[in-house]
């Protein structure tokens, strides 16, 4: 399979199988109306870049070419723009907010400051991405099946926060059973990564454009190990192998090859909650509450259509990363999984990070 393909169970390319196509989509028309995607973080950033690749192309293929325009409203880690959004945006398609696992990941864990529920939000468009767990070459292991030698061997990962998107390797880390110091405080995963080259880490993850740019290398000079890959989710919201990756496990078969059994239990369905929000549907473009089926199938017509544009297909890799956006059917279970987690697997995350993490929640 190609490297920059998506999986074909969840390509975004198919009809939806939610809403009607033809005679609502002729039903709505935006012509000479201004649509304003609302990006809850600074310019600049990953998901502002995703945001204003999008608008190039949305505008384009919805009913009468509306402009499209980017408006960020930074603060609170996203939770302000959120809320904001779900306070004062109105039903009638001018306004869609883009979502993070920055996002998502306070209100998975239920924090008081968060106001808007997805649950009432209407999903059009998820982005995925990927990512790949390494560690040094130096432990003396080769893979999955001989990390019992690092028994009793404390390792050290660059993290950007135990509450922020490293949540993910933090709780998958621990899964393995792997003794990981998370040294807090990077403002990225390319510095921890560098970190990692002088010596100073000895396990790291990188999402997938960066490992293929700068850590693969290091792989190919014998100086670091891949373990696993995150994995992707299929049409049914199964864990599959990244197609960039293959040849790598994703975590749940690492799980598998480590303990020998299937992964179970509160934690587990935890990790699951974090690591769906954070890579498969890190990225979500959401209508306001109240927008009717005709509206949320134009938006999705236009995403179809925009997937299909010569310069799109161009340019996506290099703008917005290597996989396939995904709507429809297939996002919708997407958008269900990163959106929601059981009362008990929230309160362990909440009581496992304040316990282990001084982390306060408000």
């Amino acid at each position: 399979m190609d490297r920059r393909s998506f999986l074909s169970g969840a390509t975004a390319l198919g009809a939806s199988t939610l809403l009607p196509s033809s005679g609502a989509h002729a039903a709505v028309n935006f012509a000479g109306q201004t649509v304003t995607i609302l990006v809850p973080f600074g310019v600049g950033g990953g998901n502002d870049l995703w945001a204003r690749f999008l608008a190039n192309f949305i505008g384009k293929y919805l009913p009468g070419n509306p402009v499209v325009v980017v408006k960020n409203s930074p603060g609170g880690g996203s939770v302000s723009g959120a809320n904001l959004f779900a306070n004062t945006a109105k039903p009638d398609g001018l306004t869609l907010l883009v979502s993070s696992g920055s996002t998502q990941f306070p209100y998975l864990l239920g924090e008081k400051r968060v106001r808007y529920d997805y649950k009432k939000l209407n999903f059009v468009l998820a982005g995925p991405t990927g990512g790949v767990a390494y560690i040094s070459s130096k432990l003396g292991v080769d893979g999955l099946k001989s990390l019992n030698k690092l028994k009793g061997q404390k390792l050290y990962f660059p993290s950007q926060g135990v509450s922020s998107l490293d949540m993910v390797p933090l709780l998958g880390f621990r899964l393995l059973g792997l003794d990981v110091n998370h040294v807090t405080g990077f403002p990225g995963r390319a510095e921890g990564r560098l970190g990692f080259e002088r010596g100073e880490f000895n396990i790291d993850y990188q999402t997938t454009t960066a490992y293929v740019r700068s850590s693969l290398p290091l792989v190919q000079r014998g100086e670091a190990v891949p373990l696993f890959a995150w994995g992707l989710v299929d049409k049914n919201g199964k864990l599959i192998r990244d197609p960039n990756f293959p040849d790598l496990p994703h975590i749940e078969e690492a799980y598998e090859i480590v303990h020998g059994k299937k992964p179970s239990g509160i934690e587990w369905d935890a990790f699951m909650a974090f690591l769906i929000s954070g890579f498969p549907a890190q990225k979500l473009l959401l209508l306001p509450n109240g927008t009717s089926p005709e509206i949320i199938e134009a938006y999705r017509e236009s995403c179809r259509r925009m997937q299909k544009d010569p310069e799109f297909m161009e340019k996506r890799d290099a703008m917005i990363g290597e996989y396939e956006q995904v709507t429809d059917a297939e996002g919708e279970e997407l958008f269900r999984q990163a959106t929601n987690i059981s009362p008990e697997a929230s309160n362990w995350v909440r009581e496992f990070l304040s316990k282990n993490y001084a982390v306060a929640f408000e």
